[in-house]
Formats: structure tokens, sequence, C-alpha cells
């Protein structure tokens, strides 16, 4: 019974995901959402007392799928330049294979449906984040900058670079992020 509940869920989820991308927040409906997931609206209630808790919960859930995939095999590399080469290219594939997800991101990242609550509880995913560019700055890897302004730079040029990928579709799609990587090294070493 368990595992029927959680797959309404899980359908309630992937289709709002898919609805706000598409629609917006305002122009996506519980009802919509529920037809479309082949569920009650009830049920819906169920699960999240209103659409801003729906939209909470999936921010959560997907900005924690995106820190997951960007931490992966970071401490096994032995640089700091090739440890935050590995979380450009992890934060870059996660985008490519998961476009719904990354446009959910950027779209609500700066919403004000997201709680603070959930804003703060989103960023304990990112600690490794914080301490890696902590990390770079301490052993003079790169330039002393703000933390977070680093991040979001980082961040927002993952994007600039996933979009370009999908809207171009160039030829050597390697280049296109080894040389996105490049551009944001250059702006942080230490010279």
């Amino acid at each position: 019974m368990k595992e029927h509940v959680e797959d309404k869920k899980t359908a309630l989820m992937i289709t709002a995901l898919k609805l706000f991308t598409e629609r917006g927040f305002h122009g996506t409906s519980t009802a919509q959402i529920s037809k479309e997931a082949g569920v009650a609206t009830g049920t819906l209630f169920n699960y999240f007392p209103t659409k801003e808790d729906l939209i909470n919960s999936l921010y959560f859930e997907v900005k924690g799928e995106l820190s997951r995939s960007m931490g992966k095999e970071i401490q096994a590399q032995s640089t700091f330049q090739d440890k935050l080469r590995k979380m450009w290219y992890n934060l870059i594939e996660w985008g490519l294979d998961n476009q719904n997800d990354f446009l959910f991101v950027g779209q609500f990242c700066s919403s004000p449906y997201i709680t603070n609550y959930t804003r703060e509880e989103v960023m304990k995913e990112y600690v490794f984040l914080h301490n890696l560019v902590k990390e770079g700055i301490a052993n003079g890897d790169i330039r002393d900058y703000s933390e977070e302004l680093t991040i979001a730079m980082f961040y927002q040029a993952s994007r600039t670079v996933v979009n370009f990928i999908l809207d171009s579709e160039p030829h050597d799609k390697n280049k296109v992020i080894e040389d996105g990587f490049q551009i944001i090294w250059e702006g942080l070493a230490k010279k």
C-alpha cells in the first residue's frame, strides 16, 4: 500500500514540475496537476495542503538532487582546480540530463513562493560547496572574493553553458563545457 501512495506523490511532483516549467506558477492550477497526474485533487491536498507547499517540496527535492550530483567524485580529485572542474562538469551534465529540473531551479530560485525555511534547509545540502570555495581561497588557488558571489557566478555561468548547448547543439559539447570552465577559472584563479 505504501508503494502505491508514494507513486501518487511522485506522480504529482513529476507532473507539477513539468507544468510549472511550462506554464509558470500562476498558469498551473492544482486541478491541472491532479488531472494530468491521474490523481484526485483531494489526494493532492493530502500530500500538499497548498500549492506553495507543493512548490517548496519540489524545490527542496530538486535542489537536493542537484547538490548530490554536483558533489559526485569531487574528493577523488587531486587539485583544487580539478575539484572545481569536476563539479562544473557534474553541474552541466545534470542540467543537460534533467532539463525540466534545471529550468525549475532557474525559474524558482528567487521566487517569493520558496519560503526562507526551505531555502535554509536546502543550503545545508551545499555546505561542501562553501567549504570548497573557502579551501580555494585559503590555499591561494582562487581570489578572495565573496563566497556567495563566487558560488552565484559559478551557477549562473553553468546556466549559460547549458542553455547555449541546448539552443545551439554544438558539434563538440565537451569543448563548450571546457571553454565555459576556463572562462570561470580565469576569472577566479589567483595569478
